[in-house]
């Protein structure tokens, strides 16, 4: 099997051989998975393949990736919301969950880089002055991010109240009505 080279535009090539080794094709080189999440935190597009048979491996090394860093540190995922996320799979709102986590991502992201911008703006410093930033505004950020997740899933109780009502489609989805909560408090 030809090795390939990385043409302008293409992704980055890791090769995932028997040994468990990943290959970078464009280095040359044997690479850790702290090299590909390196890779992950410069942007830089690449895909895992399985050597032998060509399987694309990406998702399951980003998620060893998440997996170690859950590890050590300060996880990101809490118990409960691992839980509710295996809930959903074979679920028939799975892929709807998919796309409402990847929206809020992005959402999150877009909203981090206009308070960068702005951050930069104020201050006429880069990363080390949204750090200090953050570190001061924690606890308000914190809120407003609950603030934001809380208006998100009500907006999405709502929907499913109203999809519920017209024809029974959703039927079983793991968040409760606000009626429902207090219903199982008395």
């Amino acid at each position: 099997m030809a090795t390939r080279t990385k043409r302008v535009g293409d992704e980055r090539l890791i090769k995932k051989y028997p040994n468990r080794r990943l290959y970078d094709t464009q280095t040359s080189t044997y690479v850790t998975l702290a090299d590909i999440k390196e890779l992950v935190m410069a942007s830089e597009s690449f895909k895992v393949l399985d050597a032998k048979t060509d399987e694309d491996l990406t998702r399951s090394i980003l998620l060893q990736i998440i997996l170690e860093e859950e590890a050590c540190g300060m996880p990101i995922f809490s118990t409960q919301m691992l839980q509710q996320m295996i809930r959903f799979y074979g679920h028939s709102m799975q892929g709807l969950m998919g796309s409402h986590l990847e929206r809020t991502m992005q959402s999150f992201m877009d909203m981090q880089q206009k308070l960068s911008e702005q951050s930069k703006s104020m201050t006429g410093g880069g990363t080390e002055a949204w750090t200090q930033m953050m570190n001061l505004q924690n606890p308000f950020m914190q809120n407003l991010m609950t603030n934001y997740m809380d208006q998100s899933k009500d907006l999405f109780l709502k929907m499913q109240e109203q999809m519920q009502g017209s024809n029974q489609l959703f039927t079983g989805y793991p968040f409760k009505s606000k009626s429902d909560a207090s219903d199982s408090k008395s």
